[in-house]
């Protein structure tokens, strides 16, 4: 996708094997073509590696991929590290965490802020919710793909540091809104 593309392509850069999936191909084309190996389904892609990152459009979509047929759980195997990037449900996010923990499967939910440029250039805030020594263990991967990382707590931490992100940013939008109509009412 659009943020998780450029996020991949700063792991693989920086020397990572890289195995990806996406719903169109294509999508991963200039992934594939820098090196990276096509799976052709979540769970195909999770029993080749030992660490994954999602990055989807939101939380049915990170349902589906991790849960549903051909998904991460099916894949994922002990030891594991998994890494959702999406802006999702804190419930959501600490169900898939508990059936991933009865697996041996570690997860984090860091979703992003930044949008396409700031994945782009690496100009990232990965605000993350997990179990703190998991968060220590994959710092390094954070380090590759964002400049700025926020430990914000538990599992669902992540998540819901991004909505009060998202909401304090739509907040600020509206509040300008009314001041620019406020001053062309005013005679601006």
């Amino acid at each position: 996708g659009n943020i998780g593309r450029p996020m991949a392509s700063h792991l693989l850069s920086a020397g990572h094997r890289l195995v990806v999936h996406d719903a169109r191909r294509a999508a991963a084309a200039d992934l594939l073509a820098a090196g990276a190996i096509w799976a052709d389904s979540p769970a195909v892609l999770a029993a080749q590696s030992e660490g994954v990152a999602t990055c989807l459009p939101g939380p049915v979509e990170m349902e589906s991929v991790c849960l549903g047929p051909g998904g991460l759980l099916e894949g994922l195997q002990q030891g594991a590290l998994y890494l959702d990037h999406t802006t999702n449900s804190p419930l959501l996010v600490r169900r898939v965490q508990g059936a991933l923990a009865a697996m041996g499967v570690d997860m984090l939910d860091a979703p992003v802020s930044g949008g396409m440029e700031g994945a782009r250039t690496g100009d990232l805030l990965v605000m993350v919710g997990g179990e703190r020594a998991v968060f220590e263990r994959a710092r390094p991967l954070f380090d590759t793909v964002a400049r700025r990382v926020l430990y914000a707590g538990g599992i669902g931490s992540g998540s819901i540091a991004k909505v009060m992100h998202n909401c304090a940013s739509f907040t600020l939008d509206l509040v300008m809104a009314e001041c620019w109509t406020v001053a062309v009412k005013a005679g601006m």
